[in-house]
C-alpha cells in the first residue's frame, strides 16, 4: 500500500540521567533531504541518526530535531584558571598602591574577571549517547511511518475511487467510438443531399470511403487499450506498493493526460 509523504513522528527516552526528546516532520520534496537539528556537543550520533532515518524514508524533506535534557547532573565543570587568576590579583594590588587608591581586593570581584573560572563541558560517553539518541529516533520514525501509512491509506482509496471512475468512462468511450463512423456518414449523406436536393442520385461508394477515411483518423483503439493498460499498473501499485512508488504513478498520470 501506497504511504503518504507527509507525516510527524514523536520519541522520547530518559535513562534517569537526560531526557531525550526527538521530533521528525516530512514534506513532499523530490529527493530525500534530510536537517537534523540537535545540540553541537552530540554532533558525533549525526551520521547515525541520517543513516536510521534513510533505512525507513527514501524520498520527502525529512526535518529532525533533538532536544537533550539532563536532569540529575551538570554537564559542565568549573575550573579555576589559577595563573590568571594570580596576574589579577597582581596587578590590583600594584594598581592600588601605586595610585594609592582605597578598598579591598575581593573575591567577587576576582571571580567576575574573564578566565578566572572556566566552564569545561564534561566529556560524554559516545556509546552510551548513542544509545540514548537513536532509541527515541527509532520510536519518532516507527510513529511517523505509522502516520504515513494510516493517510495512505485514505489516499490510496481516493485513487482507487477515481480510477473506476475513469474505467467507467473508458468502457463508454469504447461503446460510442463504433458509432462514429456510422454517424459522419449518415451526417454527410444528409448533407450532400441537402446540396444536390435530389437532383442526381447521391454517391454512396464516395460516401463510405470518405467515411473509411474518416474512421481511421480518429480510430482510439490504441489510445483505449494503453489507457486500460495504465489503469490497470496503477491499480497494482496502489495496491501492492512497497510505499517508494510516487515517481511511478507520476509517471502513468503523465502517461494518461496524453
Amino acid at each position: 500500500m501506497i504511504k503518504s509523504m507527509t507525516g510527524f513522528g514523536r520519541g522520547e527516552f530518559s535513562d534517569g540521567k537526560r531526557n531525550v526528546t526527538v521530533e521528525i516532520r516530512t514534506v513532499n520534496h523530490r529527493y530525500c533531504d534530510i536537517a537534523v537539528r540537535m545540540p553541537r556537543r552530540y554532533s558525533f550520533v549525526e551520521d547515525k541518526v541520517r543513516k536510521t532515518i534513510r533505512e525507513k524514508i527514501s524520498r520527502g524533506k525529512v526535518d529532525v530535531s533533538i532536544l537533550v535534557e539532563n536532569i540529575t547532573e551538570s554537564d559542565v565543570t568549573i575550573r579555576l584558571n589559577e595563573p590568571v587568576a594570580d596576574q589579577y590579583i597582581e596587578n590590583l594590588n600594584r594598581l592600588k598602591n601605586e595610585f594609592r587608591l582605597d578598598g579591598e581586593i575581593s573575591l567577587s570581584l576576582i571571580a567576575q574577571m574573564p578566565e578566572v573560572l572556566k566552564q569545561i563541558p564534561d566529556v560524554e560517553d559516545e556509546e552510551e549517547m548513542t544509545h540514548c539518541i537513536l532509541t527515541p529516533v527509532m520510536q519518532a520514525v516507527e510513529n511517523l511511518e505509522e502516520m504515513r501509512a494510516a493517510e495512505g491509506r485514505k489516499l490510496a482509496q481516493d485513487l482507487l475511487m477515481r480510477a473506476d471512475l475513469i474505467r467507467e468512462l473508458v468502457s463508454r468511450i469504447e461503446v460510442k467510438a463504433d458509432d462514429v463512423p456510422r454517424e459522419y456518414a449518415k451526417r454527410l449523406r444528409d448533407r450532400i443531399g441537402e446540396l444536390l436536393e435530389g437532383s442526381v442520385e447521391i454517391p454512396e461508394d464516395r460516401i463510405m470511403v470518405e467515411a473509411a477515411i474518416f474512421a481511421d483518423k480518429c480510430n482510439i483503439t490504441e489510445e483505449l487499450t494503453r489507457l486500460k493498460s495504465h489503469m490497470d499498473q496503477m491499480k497494482t501499485i496502489i495496491t501492492e506498493s512497497s510505499g517508494a512508488d510516487g515517481k511511478k504513478l507520476d509517471f502513468l498520470v503523465q502517461e494518461m493526460n496524453r
